[in-house]
C-alpha cells in the first residue's frame, strides 16, 4: 500500500522551477541542436499532446481507447484540405481541427457508453483500421494515396529564428496551454468524479456523477487534443499521407502514455520522446528492432513501474520534497492511510 501525499512548495521554489524548465525548452533546445532535431522536439511536443488526451479518457476516465490515429488523421487532413483546397492560412485551421475533433469524439461517445473494457478497445481498434481505406477512398479532397502537400509555415520576418525554429515555439505554446486545461480540469470536483466512475460506476452514481455525459465529455475532449496534435503534425511535416495514420500510430500514443505514465500528465513528455526517439535509435542497430523494443517497454512498464516513468518521477519528487521539509507535518502523517486498487497507481 502506498500513500499519495500533495508537497507544497515554496512560491520561490516554485518559480525557480518553472523559470527553469522554460529556459530549457525556449532556448537550450531549439537553438543549441541542429534544425533537424529542432523538428523533431516539435513533434514530441505534438505526440505530448495526444498523449495527454489518451491520459484523460484512459487513465482517468477508465475507457481504453487505441483509435486516436483517427482523431489525429482527422486534425491534419482538416488543416491540410483547408490550406491546399481553401487556401487558407495553417493557423486558422487550429480551431477548426479542434472543433471537429471535439464533435467527432462527442458522437463516438455515445456508443461508447454501451462498451466497457477490451469491447471498447477493439471497437477503437476498427475506427484506426477503417480511417486510412477512407482517406483513399475520396481522393478529390484527400489527395487519395499520393496525399496532400501542405508545406511548412514560415517564421515571421521580424523574428531572428528559422522556420524549424518557429513551429517548435508554435507547438510548445500550444502544448502549454493544452497542458494548463488539462491540469484545470482534473484539479477539482471533475478528477473526483472521474476517478469515482472510473473506479466503481454504483459508488459514482451515488455520488450524483451523471456517467452518460462525463463519457461523452471525456471523449469528446481527449478527441480535440488528437485533432489539435494532427493539425499541428501537418505544419511540422508538411505533408500528409492515408498510410501515416495507421494502427501502429494509435498503438505507439497508447504505449507512450503507459510508459510515460498512464494518469500523469507530466509523464506525456516522457512517453512522446520515447515513441519518437526509440524507434529511430533501434533501427539504427537493426530495423527489426523498433517494435521489439516497444513490446520489451511495455511489459517492462506495467510490471516494473505500472504508475509509468512519469508517475514514478513525480513520487520521487515527493519523496524529496518530504526529505527536504516542504511537506506539512499533518500531510506527513497520511504515512498510514490505505489507498484503494487503482489510486494506488495514480500519482499526485
Amino acid at each position: 500500500m502506498s500513500v499519495v501525499i500533495k508537497p507544497r512548495l515554496p512560491v520561490a521554489a516554485r518559480v525557480l522551477a518553472g523559470a527553469a524548465l522554460a529556459v530549457v525548452l525556449l532556448y537550450v533546445i531549439p537553438f543549441a541542436i541542429p534544425g533537424y532535431l529542432v523538428s523533431q522536439f516539435a513533434t514530441v511536443l505534438v505526440f505530448a499532446i495526444a498523449i495527454v488526451g489518451i491520459n484523460l479518457v484512459t487513465g482517468f476516465g477508465g475507457a481504453i481507447t487505441l483509435g486516436h490515429a483517427a482523431f489525429v488523421a482527422l486534425g491534419s487532413y482538416t488543416t491540410a484540405i483547408l490550406v491546399v483546397r481553401y487556401g487558407w492560412s495553417p493557423y486558422a485551421t487550429v480551431p477548426v481541427a479542434a472543433a471537429l475533433s471535439w464533435v467527432a469524439g462527442w458522437c463516438l461517445g455515445f456508443p461508447a457508453l454501451r462498451l466497457q473494457g477490451l469491447y471498447l478497445a477493439l471497437g477503437t481498434l476498427v475506427l484506426s483500421i477503417t480511417v486510412p481505406p477512407l482517406l483513399k477512398r475520396f481522393e478529390a479532397f484527400t489527395g487519395g494515396v499520393q496525399g496532400l502537400n501542405v508545406g511548412n509555415p514560415e517564421a515571421p520576418a521580424f523574428l531572428p529564428i528559422d522556420d524549424s525554429q518557429w513551429i517548435y515555439f508554435l507547438c510548445l505554446a500550444v502544448a502549454a496551454v493544452l497542458y494548463v486545461v488539462a491540469r484545470r480540469i482534473l484539479s477539482g470536483p471533475l478528477r473526483r468524479a472521474l476517478v469515482a466512475a472510473r473506479d466503481n460506476q454504483l459508488v459514482g452514481a451515488v455520488m450524483g456523477v451523471d456517467r452518460a455525459n462525463l463519457t461523452t465529455a471525456t471523449f469528446a475532449m481527449s478527441s480535440l487534443y488528437a485533432g489539435v496534435a494532427g493539425s499541428l503534425y501537418a505544419m511540422i511535416v508538411g505533408f500528409v499521407s492515408p498510410d501515416t495514420f495507421n494502427v501502429m500510430m494509435s498503438l505507439s500514443l497508447f504505449v507512450g502514455a503507459v510508459v510515460g505514465g498512464i494518469t500523469s500528465l507530466n509523464g506525456a513528455i516522457v512517453g512522446a520522446m520515447f515513441i519518437q526517439f526509440v524507434p529511430i535509435w533501434a533501427s539504427d542497430i537493426d530495423v527489426a528492432l523498433g517494435g521489439l523494443v516497444f513490446g520489451c517497454a511495455l511489459i517492462v512498464t506495467l510490471v516494473v513501474i505500472p504508475a509509468g516513468i512519469g508517475g514514478l518521477g513525480e513520487r520521487a519528487f515527493i519523496w524529496l520534497c518530504r526529505r527536504l521539509g516542504w511537506v506539512e507535518r499533518a500531510e506527513a502523517r497520511r504515512d498510514n492511510i490505505a489507498v484503494t486498487g487503482s489510486a494506488r497507481n495514480e500519482p499526485a
